[in-house]
């Protein structure tokens, strides 16, 4: 038997190994297509107060201003590239476009602040320790701040528009981690509280028992009550969007982080297992999860790159060894998609790193396009995978 035990374990730490060898590498090789793509774009936009958005059909970026909801992506790409490669250029890069949104600290238009400042000066913060951008990210924090209601004990969204007085997003889960960090690094306490309040509010009303999530909820600015759920990006008002869904799975990911409460992690999986339950063959979602395989429909990379970096930090909190090791098999095989030639913009005229996002398919908005949040968010899983976890402190 002791003959038989020590070459199987052997066999395995060789494949092991060996696949650990074959990730890395194409780790390394998509990577080197993100940094021709991204001088590309620096050089194609080559002005620091526009940010792109989403591909052209000419393959060119769309660009919208600092107050842009996506505008924090792209410095936030440049970061992650100078992480992986430690080169100054990409550093410069990056500090050129993140100055470029300081504004942004006192924008209160809507709930976006935290994708737009969080991906910019938060990953700034994490990788220079620049002390100027700490009372910067503190201020966007309390920005953040007075869009919350004590009533609704939520965070608004979307402006009021008609009979809808306060709308919530899924979404809105993601600008959760820029209250924690704030609360820690000078703000007041009452930023965390808000976060955890807007996350029970919405751990309530935004999910169905099955695991999977409205897109919006409407409330009542008075009482509290939703009023509404329905969808604004998704196929119908109870089907499941798919990006949304992948913005929960993230943001009750980062939750269960910061207040290692068993309700977010449940929540969390609930949602991831809903998501990888209606996966296609390759692991890349369709737009929405009700029009999985129905002939000529798209799918939504960046609803997959999420994803994937949400299920690789998911997978070190998971329940049981056995979700664990679901999630992290999942996220791998969704890269290994997202990676390929399918999916890549090598080859193309395309100026973004993913082909194939939706940004909205109800309303005609970048449907089989770039997109630049699809992009951050595949270097985000990449390089969690390559180094482990790092987060911004």
């Amino acid at each position: 038997m002791k003959h038989f035990v020590l070459p199987v374990l052997l066999i395995l730490v060789l494949f092991t190994t060996a696949s650990c060898n074959s990730m890395n590498a194409r780790i390394d090789s998509v990577f080197e297509f993100a940094g021709q793509q991204l001088e590309k774009s620096c050089a194609e936009v080559n002005d620091t107060s526009k940010f792109p958005v989403n591909t052209e059909e000419t393959g060119e970026w769309h660009t919208t201003s600092a107050r842009g909801w996506t505008s924090g992506f792209f410095p936030g790409c440049l970061w992650l590239m100078y992480e992986y490669s430690g080169e100054d250029v990409w550093k410069e890069r990056a500090l050129a476009y993140t100055k470029g949104l300081e504004d942004i600290q006192y924008y209160d238009g809507n709930h976006d602040i935290g994708f737009m400042m969080f991906s910019s000066y938060g990953q700034g913060y994490r990788l220079t320790g620049d002390p100027s951008f700490k009372p910067i990210l503190v201020q966007s924090g309390k920005t953040l701040e007075t869009r919350y209601s004590d009533k609704v004990k939520s965070i608004m969204s979307w402006n009021p528009h008609n009979e809808y007085k306060f709308r919530v997003i899924v979404d809105n889960m993601m600008n959760l981690e820029l209250l924690f960090w704030a609360a820690r690094n000078g703000g007041s306490s009452r930023l965390a509280d808000i976060a955890v309040k807007h996350a029970e509010t919405t751990m309530k009303n935004h999910f169905r028992p099955d695991g999977s999530s409205y897109h919006v909820v409407n409330y009542d600015p008075e009482t509290g009550r939703p009023t509404a759920k329905f969808t604004h990006q998704g196929y119908a008002d109870d089907s499941c969007w798919s990006r949304g869904q992948a913005w929960g799975i993230y943001g009750f990911t980062m939750m269960y982080r910061e207040t290692k409460r068993q309700d977010m992690l449940a929540t969390a999986e609930k949602l991831a297992d809903y998501f990888i339950a209606h996966l296609p063959e390759d692991y890349v979602p369709y737009w929405d999860f009700d029009r999985t395989g129905i002939a000529g429909e798209d799918r939504d990379s960046s609803a997959g790159s999420i994803a994937a970096s949400a299920l690789i930090e998911l997978s070190t909190f998971a329940s049981d060894s056995k979700k664990a090791k679901l999630y992290k098999e999942t996220a791998v095989k969704m890269l290994d998609s997202l990676t390929s030639d399918k999916y890549l913009a090598r080859g193309t005229n395309a100026s973004s790193i993913l082909l194939h996002g939706v940004a909205s398919k109800p309303h005609g908005n970048a449907v089989d396009r770039g997109l630049i949040y699809g992009d951050y968010y595949l270097l985000e899983a990449l390089l969690r995978l390559k180094r482990g976890i790092e987060l911004v402190k």
